[in-house]
């Protein structure tokens, strides 16, 4: 895959823009992040303007490039996921309720099929997507320390080794599509969220994975 322009500077903050304007923005970027996951990081700009209801002009209107618009979905991921957590937590009776309303929230978003084309197509270190994956990443060792100090989260697991499993567990098969895919992903989550769950069933090997771990892994 070729490599991508640096990411250009953020537009004008979203409050700034006339309410169709937003609207049609956020179309765009909801069509993207459905389209990449059905098609790709490659998909043409034009369908994802098709399937969210704009002419071309309306998406170069707000996002200049497809690295620009790759960016964006990333940032509305993430975003989204972190607010769900932090929902849940303020809703849910007990910390883990809220994982598991987390978990399968962040399964909704695509975000197994959706991380390894990101990875590929953003750069990681700009400012924007710094600050929402930490917000996203304290959200979620916040989550696992109270379900952790609510004696409901078994003590040999962290943040590194949920995001593996989600990740993976949420990652379409190969060659199937994603057209039936969903019907199975909350299931197995729902059991992988189980053996989570204290008292531990068995020992695992190793050492818990933090989310350090996962960024020194090349």
């Amino acid at each position: 895959m070729a490599a991508t322009a640096a990411v250009p500077a953020a537009k004008p903050a979203h409050h700034r823009l006339r309410a169709d304007a937003l609207r049609n923005r956020e179309r765009i970027v909801a069509a993207a992040r459905e389209m990449l996951v059905e098609y790709g990081v490659d998909v043409p700009l034009d369908e994802i303007a098709r399937r969210a209801g704009v002419g071309n002009a309306t998406l170069y209107r707000h996002f200049a490039d497809r690295c620009e618009l790759v960016h964006h979905v990333s940032l509305s991921v993430m975003s989204r996921i972190a607010e769900q957590a932090e929902r849940a937590r303020a809703e849910e009776p007990d910390a883990f309720l809220a994982l598991r309303r987390f978990v399968h929230a962040a399964a909704d978003e695509r975000i197994g099929a959706l991380c390894p084309l990101l990875a590929e197509s953003v750069a990681r270190r700009h400012p924007d997507l710094a600050e929402a994956r930490d917000r996203l990443e304290a959200t979620t060792e916040e989550l696992m320390a109270a379900a952790r100090d609510e004696g409901l989260l078994r003590s040999d697991i962290a943040a590194g080794d949920l995001m593996v499993a989600l990740t993976q567990l949420t990652r379409p098969l190969p060659g199937s599509g994603c057209a039936n895919f969903d019907q199975f992903v909350h299931r197995h989550l729902q059991l992988f969220l189980d053996g989570l769950m204290t008292p531990a069933r068995s020992e695992l090997s190793g050492a818990a994975v933090t989310l350090e771990d996962l960024r020194r892994t090349p």
